[in-house]
């Protein structure tokens, strides 16, 4: 699906909407809320993105969970099942009003699957430690309904992304089994050249992942990392996958600040130069390229001038 040429990915969605005036750093279910709240500034995200020349938009469900909407805002889950599948509808209708206009190549659609510890609100999403405590089946249990929603409701695959553990990872794949119609890729964060910030080696994760997500998985990456990271992993990667393989490298890599819980960014980094330092990616491998927190529509229109060219 991925295969065969560069995709620009979109950038930070909470980022957008702070920038557009919603304050959301404090709110335990983060975008999630405006999603319900206001979805239409949702959408407005989503075709800033697109005219910026984003290629893939990636949903607003990344901290949405059937726990979360229960426990902050009182809905069955019934409720918070229609809330995930909104956040597709609201992507695809930007991509429909876009293509309307513009034609070209259509957007895809991917339906974001963000890790346990993002709907947590306590910053575990960071270093992935609930791993250490809940079993693969826990895990299985909690992404399956989030999975199951965007799956029927018109996604083009899924971003499994800032995965913090590789127990995780599997966990999801595991999931995706059960699904075997929809691809998708996976995504680590890391804390360093080397390892996911949960403390797992990334080349071994990559390599597991590889063996275990078969024909459903499109790509392999990295998000939500410091851009000083990326490069390393990449050649990482690049190590664990067969050299005949052509599956996809993903990235979208974060500002470079580091989010504290309860304080929020910390570390405000100065402008990383996107062309050398993107220039450098693609020739280790990088192919599907965007932006995560902190970085917005105009990085993003940045980037795919590098990407594109």
């Amino acid at each position: 699906m991925l295969c065969g040429r560069r995709w620009v990915i979109d950038g930070g969605l909470g980022s957008a909407l702070q920038c557009n005036g919603f304050d959301i750093s404090s709110d335990p279910l983060w975008s999630a809320r405006i999603l319900v709240s206001n979805p239409d500034a949702i959408k407005e995200v989503h075709k800033s993105y697109l005219e910026a020349g984003a290629e893939i938009l990636i949903t607003s469900s990344y901290q949405t969970s059937v726990q979360g909407f229960r426990k902050h805002m009182g809905v069955e889950e019934e409720a918070a099942i229609e809330f995930m599948k909104q956040s597709v509808h609201l992507a695809n209708e930007a991509v429909e009003e876009y293509y309307k206009k513009y034609r070209g190549v259509k957007p895809l659609v991917a339906g974001s699957i963000g890790p346990y510890g993002a709907c947590q609100a306590d910053g575990s999403e960071y270093d992935g430690k609930y791993a250490s405590h809940m079993t693969t089946e826990e895990l299985m249990e909690w992404h399956k309904p989030r999975i199951a929603a965007l799956t029927e409701t018109g996604v083009n695959f899924l971003a499994v992304e800032t995965i913090p553990s590789l127990k995780e990872a599997l966990a999801v794949i595991k999931v995706l089994r059960t699904f075997p119609v929809i691809k998708a890729w996976v995504s680590f964060s890391c804390k360093d050249g080397h390892h996911t910030n949960y403390g797992d080696k990334f080349r071994e994760s990559v390599k597991r992942c590889y063996e275990e997500g078969g024909n459903q998985l499109i790509a392999l990456g990295t998000n939500c990392t410091p851009p000083q990271h990326i490069s390393s992993l990449l050649q990482q990667a690049n190590i664990a996958l067969p050299p005949a393989s052509v599956l996809p490298r993903v990235i979208y890599p974060n500002s470079g600040e580091k989010w504290i819980a309860g304080k929020g960014w910390e570390g405000r980094s100065t402008n990383w130069p996107y062309v050398s330092e993107i220039s450098k990616w693609m020739s280790l491998g990088a192919s599907v390229i965007g932006g995560c927190c902190r970085l917005g529509p105009c990085d993003i229109k940045n980037i795919a001038q590098v990407v594109m060219t």
